[in-house]
């Protein structure tokens, strides 16, 4: 399942999605930075990161902290 969050002028996007070959027992989750961009062409990925679950939960919790909200998948 995705998570998606959007910073609060909406122009960034982050998404964290499981890394479908991780191991049960330790579960890594990839972390694309982007933004959606315009007249349908291909998002913008700016980084790609790799982390253990409970790292990218710590940093979901911190940007919603920061102000960044739930938002529907972007791209």
């Amino acid at each position: 399942m995705d998570g998606w969050l959007s910073d609060p002028q909406q122009f960034w996007s982050v998404r964290f999605h499981r890394d479908p070959g991780s191991w049960v027992r330790d579960i890594q989750v990839i972390v694309d930075h982007g933004r959606e961009m315009p007249d349908g062409q291909p998002p913008l990925l700016k980084t790609r990161r790799m982390m253990r679950y409970d790292d990218a939960v710590a940093l979901w919790k911190e940007l919603t902290r920061l102000g960044w909200s739930v938002t529907d998948p972007v791209w």
